[in-house]
């Protein structure tokens, strides 16, 4: 690549020195007068810039060669000897230099058209020279080709050989996949058959385990049945002796109850008869002792007023409230905060009514109402249970003799109207 640039170097300048020479050539025909160049001068200028544009061209050809395809060229050698042209243009123009400065007009003209036949033979050398490059260029260009197709055969039979290779080797695996998978299902089989065998000597094995453990249990049962048989026919003996001799035991006691029964109902009608006759006695003596000692009974009052009403609650709103309704209608009101205190009041001053609750600390609604109906004075009186479950006190509320009971929450009006029923037939009418 070097030789070349030298080579396009030396044809440049010898270019501009023929233009040079040209120039100067027309310098000094204008220094001698301005005389008319003859034709043969000024064809020989023409030739000389023909043969100087000729060059340029060649110059300018080559160097766009030279950028297109420089590694193609530089691999090839160049006949046309750089150095020796721009030796020969180096040697022309020392002579026309020469020539020019020491001759004629008529010699420097010689002098000048030989200059200019050694430029159009550099440039005919220039241009040999190009198409000896270009010769060269297509040359690489058909060997590079050539070399890029070997290439291309070459991996083309290398991708071919790779895929060959790639196929064998898939064959190989696919064979061994296949063998392997052969000898898993074999040993597959195996195994299941060793399973197979196992499991049926195992059932035989348990079907035999069962078959001895039915028969020991068969011979168990019928030995336990005949210890049972045994067992029970002793049993049955001892049962029947039992009973003889209880049958015999309870004829005895029968003959010794009769015995006694007749004598205890020999006593008992002797002591009915002692019984009697003591509590007729006594019932007299009664009667003797209430007729002098016990007070007499408590009237039914007329009027609200002269009514006095009990009520025995342990709740404080309770007593409260139905103090207010019964002072409302006119009524005396006494409370009580639970049965004792009831009892020791009913003692000092006996109600004409009685309202109380069921569940009181102490003494409750049905052990109050026991003691105002065997109290002498009260036994008579009316008595109002307030109560949350009538049907569940209702029994006992009838045995301890309560009167009417009224269920949680009640209506003032029953109360009241209960509670007038307490007076004299024709003042309740009034009311």
């Amino acid at each position: 690549m070097g030789e070349l640039e030298l080579m396009w170097t030396v044809l440049l300048v010898l270019c501009l020195g023929a233009l040079w020479i040209s120039i100067r050539h027309r310098s000094s025909s204008a220094r001698r007068g301005g005389q008319e160049s003859r034709p043969e001068q000024v064809e020989a200028s023409r030739r000389s810039s023909l043969a100087a544009e000729s060059a340029a061209g060649v110059v300018s050809e080559s160097g766009d060669s030279q950028a297109v395809d420089v590694i193609e060229i530089s691999s090839f050698p160049v006949e046309a000897e750089p150095g020796q042209v721009a030796a020969e243009a180096q040697d022309a123009s020392r002579a026309v230099d020469q020539e020019t400065g020491a001759a004629t007009d008529q010699e420097a003209e010689a002098a000048r058209c030989l200059a200019a036949e050694q430029l159009a033979r550099i440039a005919a050398e220039a241009q040999a020279a190009a198409a000896q490059a270009e010769a060269a260029r297509r040359a690489a260009a058909e060997q590079a080709e050539k070399r890029e197709t070997e290439a291309r055969a070459a991996r083309a039979a290398a991708e071919a050989e790779a895929r060959r290779v790639a196929v064998e080797a898939e064959a190989e695996r696919a064979a061994a996949e296949a063998e392997a998978q052969r000898l898993v299902i074999e040993a597959e089989a195996q195994r299941l058959a060793a399973e197979a065998e196992a499991t049926r000597r195992a059932e035989e094995a348990e079907a035999r385990r069962l078959a001895a453990e039915a028969e020991a249990r068969r011979r168990a049962e019928a030995e336990a049945r005949r210890m049972a048989e045994a067992a029970e026919a002793q049993r049955l003996a001892a049962e029947a002796e039992v009973a003889r001799r209880a049958t015999e035991a309870e004829a005895a006691r029968l003959a010794a109850e009769q015995q006694a029964d007749s004598e205890r109902v020999a006593l008992r009608e002797a002591a009915l008869v002692q019984q009697r006759k003591a509590a007729n006695e006594a019932a007299r003596i009664a009667r003797e002792h209430e007729a002098i000692d016990s007070p007499p009974a408590i009237t039914r009052p007329t009027r609200p007023e002269q009514t006095l009403v009990m009520v025995a609650d342990d709740s404080k709103v309770v007593r409260v409230k139905t103090s207010r309704l019964l002072s409302q209608h006119g009524y005396r009101v006494v409370l009580a905060e639970d049965g004792a205190d009831a009892a020791r009041k009913i003692e000092a001053e006996p109600p004409h009514v009685l309202i109380t609750d069921v569940e009181m600390p102490g003494m409750d609604g049905f052990a109050l109402t026991r003691f105002v109906r065997q109290h002498p004075c009260t036994q008579d009186i009316l008595v109002l249970m307030i109560t949350g479950a009538n049907d569940r006190h209702s029994a006992q509320a009838a045995a301890s003799g309560v009167s009417v009971m009224l269920g949680k929450p009640y209506a003032e009006g029953d109360l009241i109207a209960h509670v007038a029923s307490a007076l004299a037939p024709a003042t309740a009418a009034a009311a």
